[in-house]
């Protein structure tokens, strides 16, 4: 019996099932997005990112930072303790495209990156020298998104301010591209913080130090004196 017909059928139909479960009901589901409401104050959610963030995007994906960090919230009290207020839903993406996920999380969640203290100068020596401001970093340094020169009469007021054993010999300084300076605004733009109805935030704990109710049951100490 030839069942080089079946064969052939079963490769198609699985062929033919990926397509669908990978490609089409993804796109028929989410192709369609558009901006929402945020819940409290109403505005609309998300917007495109500046021009200059909008290029840092690019600085990020060409740089393979996606290999490392993540960008999306899982709903486990550890990821919203740690990394965000809410669960990541599709909305946080609408402008990104591909969406930078993430391979893996060698490094921290960056989806709220911008909610952290961290400041422009701190994220420029960040790039430049990681362990510069965080001792023992795995993070590979980006020297070549900077430009080491010879200092002027006065320093350059973009010059990095770094540490003893990181700083550029007597007479020089260290100043950022426009690369640097794109995926800096790019990584200060990283915030999905907006109360959405699918994906609204916790509300706040209850105050535990509340007047008991005139029903509650007296306490031994309060018994005592009756």
């Amino acid at each position: 019996m030839n069942r080089g017909p079946l064969i052939f059928l079963g490769l198609f139909f699985a062929l033919a099932s990926s397509w669908y479960g990978m490609v089409l009901e993804p796109q028929l589901e989410l192709g369609r997005l558009v901006e929402t409401n945020s819940v409290s104050a109403g505005e609309t959610y998300p917007v495109p990112r500046p021009g200059q963030a909008n290029q840092g995007l690019q600085v990020y994906r060409a740089n393979g930072c996606v290999e490392c960090h993540s960008q999306q919230v899982r709903p486990t009290p550890a990821d919203l303790e740690r990394w965000g207020k809410r669960r990541t839903v599709a909305e946080d993406y609408l402008y990104d495209r591909p969406v930078p996920l993430g391979a893996q999380r060698v490094g921290p969640d960056l989806a709220n990156l911008a909610l952290r203290p961290r400041t422009e100068a701190w994220h420029l020596a960040h790039l430049y020298a990681p362990r510069s401001v965080v001792p023992g970093s795995t993070m590979p340094p980006y020297p070549f998104l900077f430009e080491t020169r010879k200092r002027g009469a006065r320093p350059s007021p973009d010059a990095l301010q770094l540490p003893a054993g990181f700083a550029p010999p007597p007479g020089w300084e260290v100043v950022p591209k426009p690369e640097a300076n794109a995926l800096v605004a790019y990584l200060n733009s990283l915030k999905a913080d907006a109360a959405l109805f699918d994906a609204p935030l916790p509300l706040p704990p209850r105050a535990t130090n509340a007047v008991a109710g005139t029903n509650a049951p007296a306490s031994a100490t309060s018994r005592q004196h009756e």
